[in-house]
């Protein structure tokens, strides 16, 4: 079967930049060896992180490095065996969370994480999900009035570079907006601009559906038998286009290794198990912990736990020991219940060292084009870059400039 683009991956940044090529007139395939939102995009925060200007950078500090060093914090874990091999990207993922570079990281980035917003409405609005999508913003909480009062300040700094919008709560105003947190706070930080979503799959199927009812098409296939051409083996046979976008998130590197791309890429590990609530309570806002990196969130199924960062080869066998260690500390924050699954889950974030996503044509490849790398923020950015990689392939004007996001900067 021939189109005119395959897109490799089905989570959030692959179908949105499906759907933004088969919008524009072109016949696109959508290849994954899952279902539309299986992977990544599956198991996250449902955060549409329109405050996110500055990504997640890398501790420097002595007092947080030394508190990392015994591998029992609870908001960041590792694999010996991984840091071992990971040591040229965490020391350039270091370097540039310098705060002189990670500012300049964020005057660039800025250009994506204000637009996620609006793109994700016309897309929910489109594919007639906005029922997922909540704009209630989201909760950050404190148990020590010196972290909320430093974090305030972070606020207020962002809100003066950036625009970022933010409400500021005490002990009170936290129990009246959260009545069933325990009351073990000193107060929160609302993000009032961000949205969150009760179910993320279910967002990246209903996009997906959208996808098909343009006359594209969902096909399970295998990204790693992509070869010149462009093609690439499916259920349906193999299919072949002129062009071929790599949106694999962690995977991505299973195809640009294999075509002689050698990326500074790592994986963050992260884990998630759903809860009833005790006695009905109710949250009302995802809360995180910030103290203790995690956070939990009102979703379909029940409470979500999420955790913060395990550094870890991204194939390794799962080790939930933070999720362990931080249910204690999520149940002395809110009455989670019984767990609703019988076994965690477990999904990847796909890095760089620069915490930006690789967007743009493949410099040594005509017709192959790169949208992946997004970290922490392939839910809040799929739809900008979607868009951003389509508008390139089909000779648009992008509406963000592109140049910082380009592979070359990583080569």
């Amino acid at each position: 079967m021939k189109y005119d683009a395959i897109v490799l991956g089905a989570g959030m940044v692959g179908v949105c930049a499906a759907i933004h090529l088969q919008q524009r007139g072109r016949a696109v395939a959508l290849v994954d060896r899952k279902a539309p939102g299986s992977e990544t995009s599956y198991g996250n925060g449902g955060l549409i992180q329109r405050e996110g200007f500055y990504p997640y950078a890398f501790p420097r500090g002595l007092g947080a490095l030394l508190r990392y060093a015994g591998n029992r914090a609870p908001d960041v874990r590792y694999h010996f065996g991984a840091l071992a091999r990971q040591v040229p990207f965490l020391y350039r993922y270091w370097r540039h969370s310098h705060p002189v570079r990670h500012a300049a990281i964020a005057a660039r980035y800025a250009a994506l994480i204000e637009q996620c917003i609006a793109e994700h409405r016309v897309l929910a609005a489109d594919a007639g999900a906005q029922g997922l999508i909540r704009s209630t913003g989201w909760v950050k909480v404190f148990r020590r009035a010196a972290l909320r009062d430093a974090e305030f300040r972070v606020a207020e700094r962002w809100r003066d570079e950036f625009g970022v919008a933010f409400e500021t709560l005490d002990a009170d105003d936290l129990r009246r907006m959260e009545p069933a947190l325990k009351p073990v706070l000193a107060g929160g930080l609302r993000y009032t601009d961000a949205q969150s979503v009760s179910d993320p799959q279910a967002l990246v199927t209903a996009y997906a559906r959208r996808f098909e009812a343009l006359g594209g098409h969902v096909l399970v296939g295998d990204a790693a038998t992509l070869r010149d051409g462009w093609r690439v083996d499916t259920d349906r046979g193999l299919v072949e286009a002129p062009t071929a976008v790599v949106a694999l998130g962690p995977w991505s590197d299973l195809v640009t290794r294999k075509l002689g791309y050698r990326l500074p890429l790592a994986v963050k590990r992260g884990y998630h198990m759903h809860f009833t609530a005790e006695g009905g309570a109710r949250l009302n806002h995802p809360v995180l912990d910030a103290e203790n990196g995690f956070l939990i969130t009102p979703m379909s199924r029940g409470i979500r736990l999420t955790t913060g960062a395990e550094f870890a080869m991204r194939d390794a066998p799962p080790t939930p020991r933070q999720l362990a260690a931080v249910e204690p500390l999520a149940r002395d924050l809110f009455p989670l219940g019984q767990p609703v699954e019988a076994a965690p889950w477990m999904g990847s974030r796909p890095c760089t060292p620069d915490m930006m996503p690789v967007v743009g044509p493949a410099p040594r490849h005509h017709g192959l084009w790169f949208d992946f790398g997004h970290a922490h923020h392939g839910y809040t950015l799929g739809p900008v870059t979607g868009r951003l990689v389509a508008e390139m392939m089909t000779g648009e004007r992008p509406f963000v400039d592109p140049t910082p996001f380009r592979v070359e900067r990583l080569l």
